[in-house]
């Protein structure tokens, strides 16, 4: 899967007083454009794999679908760079909160659109997992470790799921939404319940990472980054245990400190 995240491109590098051209690892970036009952629904700037998991979870996260049965066929043109989706039901739910609209690789949505939405989708945890603060590091350090495209490219998000026996499911990806709801629809596509696992991300959390949590239903979410103000609030609304600056032996708790627990 690796190979579709990146490709091998001459590039002329400037080391020690010299300019030599070498090989490089460029991270892919792709534009999928997803119909839902044959109405143009998005087009989301990707990294070329997981296009069904990223879809599913997508489409959930926003409440147009809860589970994946409410979806009748989904077809996947990676060629031409479309995904077709017809639901069971006629009639997308919220329908009015939606637009025809690009969603780029960094951004995310336009503001207006991710707070009218999320008002109907997020979710209050009623997760009571814990997790010790040694499996916080390993957790991190795991994620980090089986990151080959990042090693190599430095160009990519990377996310994970798992418990305190370990990672057991990890996405990476140009968009750090994308890699959020590639997992959210992995779980969905696979019927996996989420309440009592651990979210590991490489990025800060900002409010979107953290209202995405919320939707995927995760307690814990682990970040090797920042935490931003507004996360932190909304963490703190919604139940869930921030955990930020994972690096070394150390890390910060932000918000519902008592799911971290000493060995």
């Amino acid at each position: 899967m690796s190979e579709n995240l990146s490709i091998e491109r001459k590039i002329v590098k400037y080391s020690n007083g010299a300019l030599n051209e070498v090989e490089d690892q460029v991270v892919t970036e792709f534009p999928l454009t997803v119909y839902v009952n044959n109405e143009e629904f998005a087009t989301m700037v990707c990294s070329p794999t997981n296009f069904e998991e990223m879809v599913i979870g997508f489409l959930a996260s926003e409440g147009v679908i809860l589970f994946k049965k409410e979806i009748k066929e989904l077809t996947i043109d990676s060629e031409r760079g479309f995904a077709y989706v017809e639901l069971h039901s006629k009639t997308v739910k919220n329908q009015q909160l939606f637009s025809k609209r690009f969603i780029g690789s960094c951004c995310g949505k336009s503001r207006q659109f991710y707070f009218q939405n999320d008002v109907q989708t997020v979710k209050t945890s009623m997760s009571k997992a814990t997790i010790t603060a040694e499996q916080c590091i390993q957790l991190m350090n795991s994620m980090q470790e089986d990151s080959v495209v990042f090693k190599n490219t430095g160009g990519v998000h990377n996310a994970a799921l798992g418990t305190d026996e370990g990672i057991f499911v990890s996405r990476s990806d140009i968009g750090r939404h994308n890699a959020l709801d590639k997992l959210y629809g992995y779980c969905l596509i696979n019927g996996i319940p989420v309440r009592d696992k651990v979210l590991v991300f490489s990025g800060r959390i900002s409010s979107e990472v953290l209202t995405k949590a919320a939707k995927i239903g995760v307690g814990i979410v682990l970040s090797k980054s920042a935490p931003t103000d507004l996360a932190i609030k909304l963490a703190e609304d919604l139940n869930i245990t921030a955990v930020g600056f994972i690096r070394g032996t150390s890390f910060n708790v932000y918000s519902h400190p008592e799911r971290i627990v000493l060995d």
